[in-house]
């Protein structure tokens, strides 16, 4: 049978893994990558125009929880990876599974076929040296991640006409690299999401003062949880979520509220959100309370206008400003995709975030296009196992009627339709996949395994111990991820505290004092008789 050929959009973390999945189900993948390197988000530049992060960019989820299915990040990698070692094991992943050579570094446009209703074939045009080349493809996966399209809603933004006058500065976090251009101004920031809260505190290191505006407030996560463990690993167990789903969602919020209040209090920080916590994107910063605690940072409602060199609250405050700089997230993009309404509409519906309904070829996904709750490796890597298995026609999809039904359910669910629970969502896509871990067989046939399955952190390697693509390592993986945690850590050796040296030093004491008083005691009948 012929080997179907399928053209990978993008060679970021979602794009790898895309790569992997093709080659472990016999498929011919090219991946078409327009940036100089891999890793996409992940890969930082000094140019302005070539990666949307900054220098002390830092992952928010545990490299446990991080990691490909069947390739643990190396144990003396920290917990919390920062941008260089994230590329690091990018770098390494790519080597081990042969993925560079299946690599090439165009830009490119994607279209439907003249024949597709038949053929389900794309068109892939590249260009290179001022020389465009046309390819054919069986099957397209799109994983250029939804960090392409800076939202910069000047439009919508209440105070715009008067930022117009402003004589200051005004960008996107987007274009943000390191606090130096800050040094000595007076600073805005506009959006308190991840970015936000992690840009203002870096830069009021620097700047005169930073003043963070914000309309509905945020809860603010930090990466070290109970007795100093990642916090995704303490909470993403299956044993918690099973607890979730047994109690109501007002219980769960106002625990998790009332554990986050414990830290610091929200109210008290000008950050009380106007959400429930679970009802909203979670914000992940460990240094915003003491940039608050120390006055480096200012919380602020919304700006309502700018002269020429301040900012006017909506509290009436009045603050001269130098900066503005706009948290203000991202838009979706896919300007080398075909525009068509047959193949996405304008509001990006997908079947569980990855096949257009509307398509009637089932050959183009699109790949990282959620946010989860959660790490994006690992959700991205089952979206591509699956979306390949469709591919090959191992796996069906329903009909559009049925999708179209599914969509418009969890669109009604949530505020945020492209917000998922990490273990829920891992788990539709693994059933759908046929690799759902089966904790009942695990039961009878490897208890220590499904204990650990069940009440250790919900790790990737879950979704390798059976079906398509197995691996023969995921027991070990899982087995041993609490070594894999530890080890950072524990780079100062410290002798422990029942040692044989700290035992013997108790018993000499307690000699010495048995000598002492015996000595008394006969020194005192000495005397007496």
């Amino acid at each position: 049978m012929k080997v179907k050929k399928i053209a990978v959009i993008g060679a970021g973390v979602c794009g790898l893994g895309a790569i992997k999945s093709c080659l472990e189900e016999g498929l011919e993948p090219t991946c078409f990558e327009k940036g100089s390197d891999i890793g996409g988000l992940w890969r930082y530049e000094v140019t302005l125009h070539t990666s949307g992060i900054y220098k002390s960019l830092t992952c928010n989820t545990s490299k446990e929880m991080t990691s490909f299915s069947d390739y643990p990040v190396p144990d003396h990698f920290p917990n919390y990876m920062h941008n260089s070692k994230m590329m690091e094991y990018l770098r390494m992943y790519a080597r081990h599974f042969g993925l560079m050579q299946h690599i090439e570094f165009l830009v490119c446009s994607v279209r439907r076929c003249p024949d597709f209703s038949s053929s389900g074939q794309w068109q892939v045009v590249v260009e290179a040296d001022g020389k465009q080349k046309s390819y054919i493809f069986d099957g397209v996966m799109i994983c250029s991640g939804h960090y392409t399209e800076k939202h910069l809603p000047l439009q919508e933004f209440a105070a715009f006409p008067s930022l117009l006058e402003f004589r200051g500065r005004y960008l996107h976090s987007w274009e943000y690299k390191h606090p130096d251009a800050f040094a000595g101004k007076r600073v805005v920031v506009i959006g308190i999401g991840n970015s936000g809260a992690d840009v203002a505190g870096e830069i009021s290191r620097v700047a005169e003062q930073v003043f963070l505006s914000t309309r509905r407030g945020a809860w603010i996560w930090n990466r070290v949880w109970d007795d100093g463990n990642p916090m995704d690993t303490v909470l993403f167990t299956r044993y918690n979520r099973a607890v979730q789903k047994l109690l109501p969602s007002f219980l769960i919020n106002r625990w998790a509220e009332n554990k986050l209040n414990m830290r610091f209090n929200h109210a008290n920080y000008g950050l009380q959100a106007a959400h429930r916590v679970f009802s909203y994107q979670t914000v992940f910063n460990d240094d915003l309370p003491n940039c608050i605690i120390t006055g480096r940072v200012l919380m602020k409602p919304n700006v309502k206008e700018f002269t020429k060199t301040s900012a006017i609250f909506e509290d009436g405050t009045e603050e001269n400003v130098d900066v503005v700089l706009f948290a203000t997230g991202y838009t979706f993009s896919f300007p080398f995709l075909e525009d068509d309404l047959a193949i996405l509409d304008s509001q990006h519906s997908m079947y569980k975030f990855v096949f257009p309904p509307q398509l009637e070829k089932p050959t183009l996904a699109f790949i990282g296009i959620l946010q989860p709750v959660g790490a994006l490796i690992p959700t991205s890597e089952l979206q591509s196992r699956w979306a390949v298995r469709v591919f090959q026609g191992l796996k069906k999809l329903p009909s559009e009627t049925d999708m179209m039904a599914e969509i418009n359910r969890r669109k009604m669910a949530r505020e945020d339709a492209y917000r998922v629970q990490y273990i829920d969502y891992m788990d539709e896509i693994a059933s759908e996949l046929g690799v759902k871990p089966s904790l009942f067989s695990l039961l009878l046939c490897d208890a220590k395994l499904a204990k650990e399955v069940f009440y250790g952190p919900c790790t990737p390697y879950q979704y390798r111990l059976q079906g398509p693509g197995k691996w023969t390592g995921a027991r070990a993986a899982i087995l041993t991820q609490r070594d894999r945690i530890l080890k950072p850590l524990r780079t100062r050796v410290l002798q422990p505290s029942g040692s044989s040296s700290s035992r013997w030093l108790w018993v000499a004491r307690v000699c010495a004092v048995l000598f002492l008083s015996a000595s008394v005691v006969i020194i005192t009948q000495m005397i007496y008789h």
